[in-house]
């Protein structure tokens, strides 16, 4: 609008013609039918240039001085009645269509209260603490209540030094750590995360209440499985009262044991129950890492542009790359055999961005590679020897069923590296002390003699190595007598090697499979500089209880130590004893 007339001297007013032409010229009739459609088809930048032009005037005009006539005073307000023009109504619009874009908090609430879901309450069976004292943390959200029977049986088993009291020691410690935490409630129960074990979010219960427990006459009252039962069956019972008006999914009560027989009786008495399976490392022993990968028949094809090769000593090099190289791990072997076509056999030592590295292998089945007089039979035989006489390969897994080599060929490596390269000083063997059948009883004599019987497999490869039934024992095996060999082979006992650490020693840890991870992670840390671990064994013959082939220390050690740059493992598959043997293995 055009601004009135500057005033000609301070302190002048305004006078009336002015202001009522001013007023006259902002007054606008109605709009047009003609004018509504050119602005229903104007742009929406053409629509904003009237709005830039009348505001212009209005930052004017707030720099004149503030005191206004009285007619301008009595005319403010009205403005708010005026009716909204469709410049403006069309300069609104874009604010109305960008508020839908937002609702997206409401939507990740709505998944995280879906994903927490109700929480179970675990009762835990006393040999599931005996087995893994940390099961206590092992629960994630959910809760855990124990029996006043399991703690009875959890003092009862303190005693001792084997690995069951050592177990139970360690629970009641982690027990004790838990009620001795500032503000801790038993009554309404403690809180897991409260010592540091933030993956645990649930509660621990302890029986703190006599419960109405009911259970049929047929089962004895006085054995602790049977007691187990009926806080179980009373838990259920009291959660499903009191959770029934609350939530119609009422809480679930679930038993965790390693006990077979109690779980089959739990559901036989309606009780959910499970298996403690937070220890295991593979759901199938079938998942088991081999150490060796067969190359697809068009490797050689796929390779063929972009492979590089180079010699470096006797062995040589491939450098390749594609999809395969994904699924390898480092020391894994690979091999490509097929009709009409070379043969390769490679270990892979280095793996960067999209590329890997293989390099060729010694071949140990020609006698003049002969490791003590023992020659590879076949192929996984010939792929443990490359990584037994490996020295810059600090720990070997060997598995396989009977009868497939392992002892032999980690004896006789072991016997060539010590007598013969002088790259380790001497041989330790142990074994876990698991009797297949009956136990025998105590056994005289010193630590050695007392391991003596455990070491028949020591003994019957030793007589095989000694008197050069493999063909020729090389320099040292023909002067060598039995009393030199086994002078650089100690037996150990297991029980007495906690605090110990091996310097330059060859260690041998035969039927790993019966050990548990602990005892595994006991062993293997017991290596000190310059020293070699070989583990092996079948996990076809476990003879602890509770353990299974996911939860075998041998498994676990395999799992972890998969793809670190000193560390191989290899899976004998064929079996080389005797024709009988091999064919009990696959019959029995």
């Amino acid at each position: 609008m055009p601004l009135p007339p500057p005033p000609t001297k301070r302190g002048a007013r305004l006078a009336h013609e002015a202001v009522d032409s001013t007023a006259g010229r902002r007054t606008r009739g109605p709009v047009t039918a003609t004018a509504e459609n050119e602005l229903e088809h104007q742009p929406a930048d053409a629509s904003a240039r009237p709005v830039k032009v009348n505001t212009a005037p209005a930052r004017a005009a707030g720099n004149a001085p503030r005191r206004s006539s009285p007619a301008t005073r009595a005319r403010k307000p009205a403005e708010p009645a005026r009716p909204v023009s469709k410049p403006a109504l069309l300069r609104a619009q874009p604010a109305t269509t960008a508020a839908p874009r937002l609702p997206a908090a409401p939507a990740q609430r709505t998944r995280k209260a879906k994903a927490s879901g109700p929480k179970r309450l675990f009762v835990l069976d006393t040999n599931v603490l005996l087995h893994d004292p940390v099961a206590l943390f092992r629960f994630e959200e959910h809760d855990i209540y124990l029996p006043m029977i399991v703690l009875e049986e959890l003092d009862g088993h303190k005693k001792g030094m084997t690995e069951v009291a050592r177990n139970g020691r360690q629970t009641s410690r982690l027990l004790d750590a838990l009620a001795g935490v500032k503000g801790a409630d038993m009554v309404h129960g403690l809180a897991l995360d409260s010592t540091g074990h933030s993956e645990a979010t649930g509660k621990l219960y302890f029986q703190t209440a006599p419960l109405d427990v009911t259970m049929p006459a047929a089962l004895p009252q006085g054995k602790a499985d049977n007691q187990i039962l009926g806080v179980v069956a009373a838990l259920q019972k009291l959660h499903a009262k009191e959770d029934a008006a609350k939530d119609p999914g009422h809480r679930e009560v679930v038993l965790v044991s390693k006990d077979i027989n109690m779980r089959v009786k739990a559901r036989a008495l309606g009780l959910a129950a499970e298996d403690y399976e937070s220890d295991k490392t593979l759901e199938d022993g079938d998942l088991l890492y081999p150490g060796t990968l067969q190359l697809p028949p068009d490797f050689w094809t796929r390779q063929s542009k972009t492979v590089e090769s180079w010699q470096s000593g006797s062995h040589t090099y491939y450098r390749i790359s594609g999809p395969i190289v994904p699924q390898l791990q480092i020391n894994e072997f690979v091999y490509f055999e097929s009709p009409g076509e070379p043969s390769l056999y490679a270990r892979v030592t280095e793996i960067r961005d999209k590329t890997a590295v293989l390099k060729t292998l010694k071949d140990f089945t020609h006698l003049k590679n002969g490791v003590w007089g023992v020659t590879a039979r076949n192929r996984e035989q010939n792929f443990a020897l490359n990584v037994l006489m490996d020295p810059e390969v600090d720990f070997v897994t060997l598995a396989g069923t009977a009868g497939t080599g392992k002892t032999l060929l980690a004896l006789a490596s072991g016997l060539t590296q010590v007598l013969d390269d002088r790259r380790y000083t001497e041989i330790i063997m142990t074994r876990a002390t698991v009797s297949v059948g009956e136990d025998i009883g105590f056994l005289p004599g010193t630590e050695e003699e007392k391991m003596g019987p455990w070491m028949g497999a020591l003994d019957d490869n030793l007589e095989f190595l000694a008197k050069g039934d493999a063909g020729g024992a090389g320099e040292w095996g023909r002067a060598a007598t039995n009393e030199l060999i086994r002078s650089r082979i100690k037996i150990k006992s297991m029980n007495f090697m906690r605090g110990r650490t091996f310097l330059n020693k060859w260690i041998i840890i035969d039927e790993a499979q019966n050990l548990t991870p602990k005892q595994m992670k006991t062993l293997i840390t017991r290596a000190g500089p310059g020293t070699k671990i070989i583990c092996m064994g079948n996990l076809a013959q476990i003879d602890t209880p509770y353990l299974t082939e996911g939860s075998s220390g041998l498994t676990y050690a395999v799992d972890r130590f998969k793809g670190w740059p000193h560390g191989g493992h290899i899976t004998l598959a064929r079996g080389e004893r005797s024709r009988l043997a091999d064919f009990a293995s696959e019959v029995l």
